[in-house]
């Protein structure tokens, strides 16, 4: 049977199904992401260590460094997503960006490795060092090759979890089942990507050098796109549908030109799709809501041209973008915490005892327990509890995405609430032993005390990074579902723009007494307040849960989240899914 709109490497349509797509052709995704984010969580994590340590920069400059950097990474997806959607293949975007992250890391590599390149070493945490900032060429090349991992790791990443979501048959209802297994082991690949980076790559960074580490991620971006590529003759391809963007407008356009006509009796007189269209692009039913957009698809006998007549699909799919609007900017304030804690946590780490015993432990390191922590929580949830909650609630992942979601922050705000409490009581150690101007001497207070807030960030992971990635995926239509991808970077892409506007207004607002300093200004955390500053994540957050329910309630899903036939979930259980 030919799955409409999907062909083979050869650009030959799909007729047997079990010869593309399905588990197999999943696992070369897979393997990307994971290879992937063996690179990005661990410099994510880490590299606020080589802008503060190598390149000096403060504490606040290094945390919105890499904060913006996420936030570009993101905003580039959206790119990536538009290129892919409109004119090529997901998998085409892929080869064709991917390499691009070798050319960034390549650069980050040679200027860690002259000297001349990066200022010279001084003892950053000594506050009467004179230590030299990057500046000039110098720090026109550090943007430059992090930027050009940006574009690469952005483009690609709005491609990857698309391309492998393409390969189950959304109307097969033993493949529904798989794909819902398939976004949680897509963020299994992710975490354990991020658990080996954090245990090889941070190692060899701290201990080997930063060329070396920044060669690794090169060589590393390189397997990752071959992965793809050898996964070529499995890959059930998307057929580009033009430009979405492009088709939405036409649709507002359209929609205005024909404001003072009447819309018919029944939506069965819209225009749309003639039979030999329908090949590139599902029919999607007509919905309630945005009723003037309908007026689009009014055939009136005038002008027929795609900026005055538009298919009742065309109208379809700009209300679903519409629709997910408000759950995307409630998403977007609900994830602010998220990049913040992961930045600031490392900084926190930094001046406390990193010894356990004989080994010393880097503060990036022990985001290994969050990660370790969502591995086996995705799999007992795909394995054990996703198969309870479906028999009881009849959806298809369990619980619904938005569910999921919501669940998520509740544990951002416990996760702000536990990085205030353990940084009180830092800053209480702090003062009882006379450290307020050191901040070269380790506080005595082990690193462990922050593996609250990292359990705490585990599960925001394990509950609202997969709804929110699945959600935007699966109520995107068929020819923007990279656009669905890149709306869910976005989110986070947008939450780290908005962090780093936190981090300034919280200092501007808090700089008082005779040094003007804010909460986490300069080089030295025992002289700020950061656990005012997370106290006031933990009411945002708070405020965030609340305005994110409430637009959920009023969400109405595209998808039927329900299992459509009983005996696919005995069908699906004796498959293999990975």
């Amino acid at each position: 049977m030919t799955i409409q709109g999907y062909v083979d490497w050869k650009g030959k349509p799909i007729i047997n199904k079990k010869q593309h797509g399905r588990a197999r052709a999943a696992f070369f995704v897979h393997t990307q992401m994971m290879v992937s984010n063996f690179i990005y969580i661990t410099n994510m994590l880490n590299l606020p260590t080589y802008l503060h340590g190598i390149m000096h920069e403060d504490v606040a400059s290094s945390a919105t460094t890499v904060t913006n950097l996420l936030g570009a990474t993101c905003a580039f997806s959206l790119f990536g997503a538009f290129i892919s959607d409109s004119y090529i293949s997901r998998f085409k975007t892929i080869l064709i960006f991917g390499p691009l992250g070798f050319l960034g890391f390549g650069l980050l590599a040679v200027q860690a490795h002259l000297p001349s390149l990066h200022p010279p070493p001084c003892n950053i945490k000594d506050d009467l060092a004179n230590c030299e900032k990057a500046h000039g060429w110098n720090l026109a090349l550090l943007y430059i090759g992090l930027y050009t991992v940006a574009v690469g790791d952005g483009c690609t990443r709005s491609c990857s979890p698309a391309l492998g979501g393409d390969q189950f048959d959304s109307d097969d209802p033993v493949e529904v089942l798989q794909k819902s297994s398939f976004f949680n082991w897509i963020t299994f690949a992710i975490s354990f990507g991020g658990f080996t980076g954090l245990l090889l790559l941070v190692w060899i960074e701290n201990n080997e050098g930063w060329d070396i580490g920044f060669g690794v991620c090169a060589l590393a971006t390189l397997v990752g796109v071959l992965a793809i590529a050898c996964g070529s003759p499995f890959f059930r391809n998307q057929m580009p549908t033009g430009s979405p963007l492009t088709r939405m407008l036409q649709v507002f356009v359209a929609a205005f030109r024909k404001r003072n006509l009447l819309l018919p009796e029944s939506s069965e007189h819209l225009h749309q799709f003639s039979n030999k269209d329908t090949t590139e692009m599902d029919l999607l039913p007509h919905t309630m809501g945005f009723k003037f957009l309908d007026k689009a698809a009014i055939a009136d006998g005038g002008e027929i041209g795609p900026w005055s007549l538009c298919t009742a699909t065309q109208v379809e799919e700009t209300k679903v973008v519409l629709k997910m609007i408000p759950i995307f900017f409630s998403s977007v304030f609900g994830s602010i915490p998220n990049a913040l804690l992961l930045t600031l946590t490392v900084q926190q780490g930094n001046t406390m005892n990193t010894k356990l015993g004989a080994i010393h432990i880097s503060p990036a390191t022990l985001f290994i327990v969050p990660i370790a922590f969502q591995m086996v929580m995705l799999v007992i949830y795909d394995r054990f509890i996703m198969p309870c909650l479906r028999r009881i609630t009849g959806y298809v992942g369990g619980i619904t995405h938005l569910q999921r979601i919501g669940f998520g922050f509740v544990f951002t705000a416990l996760a702000t609430c536990a990085a205030a409490l353990v940084e009180k009581r830092r800053m209480r150690i702090v003062e009882e032993n006379g450290l307020i101007q050191d901040s070269a001497s380790a506080v005595p207070m082990s690193v462990l005390w922050l593996l609250p807030q990292f359990f705490f960030l585990g599960v925001v992971d394990v509950t609202s990074f997969v709804g929110l990635l699945e959600f935007f995926n699966s109520e995107a239509p068929s020819g923007m579902k990279s656009i669905g991808t890149a709306i869910f970077w976005c989110t986070l892409g947008l939450a780290s723009f908005f962090g780093t506007i936190t981090i300034e207004l919280a200092n501007k607002a808090s700089r008082d007494g005779a040094d003007g300093r804010g909460w986490i200004e300069g080089n030295n955390l025992n002289k700020g307040h950061l656990d005012r500053f997370y106290w006031l994540l933990c009411v945002m957050q708070l405020l965030a849960l609340c305005n994110f329910v409430y637009c959920a309630k009023r969400y109405v899903y595209r998808q039927n989240l329900h299992i459509r036939e009983e005996k696919a979930t005995s069908q699906a259980e004796e498959m293999t899914v990975i």
